[in-house]
């Protein structure tokens, strides 16, 4: 293991070595919009060939892509110095409000000691019942040949996963039903809104129209089930244990009760993560696994023998290991959350390069962890290069796709568990195949999503347990 001194000192001898760019073809007033608009993910991937940190334009602003696994770490660890803000969090937070992914780092410590007890190992095991059962239930309903919408499919999953445990009174309902209906259109439109300039946002256009429409409509629906919570506990004194319960007997850093307010941008923040990140992360592995046959037979071996043909529970996910490498591969190929922005609370300096107080920091998991000098053979779908006996061991400070230090996502290990337990159970039960020969394209917008993928569903039998 690596201490805080060794590391700092390799950081000390590379410095000198740090190689600071723009990069090229900048137009005079567009800056790189252009090249990002035609290319986005590829735009990204090519700057590491530039340098270790690399500023690129959009418009009249300015931004800085980290492109070195060193400095990326040195940047998330340091959650003063660089802060969330910039382009993609600015537009979040005035959307989401303050909750725990956007708030600034001056809430960020209180809020996490007020979620955390929402995703402890306990809480979490207690959420998996629920998570099976709405795995069983969308599962149960495919049949024999049917081609499925695997995104579609997956997000019908995931949000009812999501809400099943992290909101669980039969009070709140009505409420998650419109939260599902309107997370899609929302998620879509956010993703505009980070990269429209500001004073395009009031324009009533269409799109604006419909982000306006599904924003009012997902805050309206959260804020229900607040009101609905608060009274089934002034009526009977007693609450599940879930996240909303957490957020209703909780105290801001003033030891005030929240607001309602507060709790919403709580409750939404959470939702959006839990759904949209499993859902995305599913729908890539079952893609990945549909175009490697000999993987997808081999997690069939593993999962037919742990399981048989019932779904997945709590108790076998120590023994879903090449599962766990399916994911953990999917999530370094296709990260959701692929871009992140950071902004410096004060004047400070990166790869010895002056950086005033107010710049603005892309950090992008998709491109550190496509770096071949991390990643052998970094297009390559390896579950196998997570196997403990594996060498070269990957790069732990490389594989960054919930962040990393402070700011980590509080619901990773959420994330990891229904994802587990959902391609376990699909995988006993399911072989998929590929409709088409042509390659899926990526979507990079609030996450990357696989478009237009659709696989055909074929009923395995369990094998015989030896």
């Amino acid at each position: 293991m690596t201490t805080a001194s060794e590391s700092e000192s390799e950081s000390e001898s590379e410095s000198d070595t740090w190689t600071v760019a723009t990069a090229p073809g900048a137009l005079p007033v567009a800056g790189h919009a252009l090249q990002l608009r035609k290319g986005l993910l590829a735009f990204f991937a090519g700057l590491p060939a530039h340098g270790d940190l690399v500023q690129i334009r959009i418009g009249p602003s300015r931004a800085f892509v980290v492109c070195h696994p060193d400095l990326l770490r040195q940047v998330l660890l340091d959650d003063r110095t660089f802060d969330k803000g910039g382009f993609v969090w600015g537009r979040v937070r005035q959307t989401l409000g303050n909750g725990l992914a956007a708030c600034p780092h001056r809430d960020h410590r209180w809020q996490r000691r007020l979620l955390q007890p929402a995703f402890s190992r306990d809480r979490l095991r207690g959420y998996t019942p629920a998570m099976t059962e709405q795995i069983s239930v969308l599962t149960d309903r495919w049949r024999d040949g049917e081609v499925i919408d695997v995104p579609a499919q997956m997000h019908t999953l995931t949000s009812q996963a999501t809400l099943r445990t992290l909101l669980t009174a039969d009070c709140v309902a009505p409420a998650a039903a419109t939260v599902v209906e309107t997370l899609p259109v929302f998620l879509h439109g956010i993703y505009r809104q980070m990269l429209m300039p500001t004073h395009l946002h009031r324009l009533p256009t269409p799109a604006n129209r419909r982000f306006n429409q599904g924003n009012t409509r997902l805050h309206a629906a959260v804020s229900d089930a607040v009101r609905a919570y608060r009274q089934v506990a002034d009526q009977h004194g007693d609450q599940p244990e879930d996240l909303l319960s957490v957020l209703l007997a909780g105290r801001d850093q003033d030891d005030r009760p929240l607001t309602d307010a507060q709790i919403c941008d709580q409750v939404i923040t959470m939702l959006i993560a839990g759904i949209e990140t499993a859902a995305s992360t599913l729908a890539w592995a079952l893609h990945l696994l549909a175009t490697h046959e000999h993987i997808q037979q081999r997690l069939y071996t593993e999962t037919s023998a742990v399981l048989g043909n019932r779904p997945a529970t709590w108790d076998d996910l120590p023994r879903l290991e090449l599962t766990g490498h399916i994911l953990t591969e999917t999530l370094r190929l296709y990260p959701a959350a692929w871009i992140l922005t950071r902004v410096t609370s004060t004047d400070t300096e990166l790869a010895g390069h002056p950086l005033p107080a107010g710049a603005t920091l892309v950090c992008s998991p998709y491109l550190i962890q496509r770096r071949a000098d991390a990643f052998p053979n970094p297009e390559r779908f390896d579950p196998d290069r997570w196997r403990a006996d594996h060498t070269p061991r990957p790069p732990r400070h490389a594989y960054v796709p919930f962040g990393a230090g402070a700011r980590q996502c509080i619901g990773d290990n959420f994330t990891m568990t229904l994802a587990s337990l959902a391609l376990a159970t699909i995988s006993a039960r399911w072989r998929l195949d590929p409709t088409t020969s042509a390659p899926v394209r990526c979507s990079a917008a609030a996450t990357l999503q696989p478009q237009s993928l659709r696989l055909r569903l074929h009923q395995r039998s369990p094998l015989p347990i030896s």
